[in-house]
């Protein structure tokens, strides 16, 4: 019998780190060279996030995790990255996430071009951060709009944003994060957004959108767009070398599943040992642990029960 062809994914393209120039001094922040910044470390991030590899798509939805956590902070909740793992993986199908998984729904969307199409906003985005319709929504959505078809500096133009939504709708900061990443995104030309904004903000960012001091609001996510622009692209090269591995090991997996679960690991987040179209729960369990053992997957939850893995 001839042996069963692989199908095995390309390996991702590798992109060098934002140098140690053009990233922000860890002892103390020079505020006059926020835009800098900012600048460099985007500009070192693009060639990544317009990537079309499959990784991408894992790369956003960790990104999505870590900025939901800190909403989900903001918002006086003790949840951490793992418990919206939890809740978005083990949710039975059609179940009910709760209100931390559906927030981490709301950015994992983020990472779909969709997100890029403000013609759809109005019709989306209120059902899927669940805030009630009213006209100072409206006006908020309509302004992020135009911020997408203005010219300059696109970082100002984000924070523009978040803050006139806030202003208008103090109940909606999950949403002005969201449509910030949106313009990001839009104006620098990127396939897709990606979270970034809400994971760099400090404390006194966070003070300054609440206050509505808008100089030191706009200041703030330019530096927080340079410490998150770096940290992903660091992000990015961790998951690529992830990937490598994975690929490197893939040929001596077995399962009539093994090529299929090794396209999934690539483009998600994590993954349940689960019974699929041609295997059971024990032989999906038996691939991950194999997959484990050689070190081209991890277990994330360090449970002896209900786990999941991913890269």
């Amino acid at each position: 019998m001839a042996p069963r062809a692989r199908i095995i994914p390309d390996p991702p393209a590798s992109y060098p780190p934002v140098p140690g120039w053009a990233r922000l001094p860890s002892a103390g922040e020079v505020h006059d060279d926020a835009a800098y910044f900012a600048g460099a470390a985007l500009a070192a991030l693009h060639p990544a996030a317009c990537d079309a590899h499959p990784l991408g798509i894992l790369w956003r939805q960790r990104l999505a995790l870590t900025c939901a956590a800190v909403l989900t902070r903001q918002q006086g909740r003790p949840e951490a990255e793992a418990a919206l793992r939890d809740y978005w993986y083990l949710t039975p199908a059609g179940g009910d996430p709760g209100p931390t998984g559906r927030l981490l729904g709301a950015f994992r969307a983020l990472g779909d071009p969709r997100a890029l199409r403000p013609e759809q906003w109005a019709a989306r985005l209120p059902a899927l951060f669940e805030l009630a319709a009213g006209t100072a929504l409206t006006a908020a959505l309509e302004m992020a709009a135009h911020q997408v078809r203005g010219q300059g500096d696109a970082v100002r133009a984000a924070a523009v944003t978040a803050l006139d939504v806030t202003r208008r709708r103090p109940d909606a900061r999950p949403l002005a994060m969201w449509l910030a990443d949106a313009v990001l995104a839009k104006r620098l030309g990127w396939p897709a957004p990606a979270s970034l904004l809400s994971s760099a903000l400090r404390p006194a960012d966070w003070r300054a959108l609440r206050e509505g001091r808008a100089e030191a609001w706009i200041e703030g996510c330019h530096l927080a767009y340079a410490r998150s622009a770096a940290a992903s692209l660091d992000l990015y090269a961790d998951l690529s070398r992830r990937m490598l591995r994975l690929l490197t090991v893939a040929p001596q997996l077995r399962g009539k599943e093994a090529d299929t679960m090794v396209a999934i690991l690539i483009r998600e987040d994590a993954q349940p040992a689960k019974t699929g179209q041609t295997t059971s729960d024990r032989s999906s369990r038996r691939l991950f642990d194999r997959l484990v053992a050689l070190g081209g997957a991890r277990e994330l939850t360090g449970r002896p029960t209900f786990r999941l893995y991913g890269l």
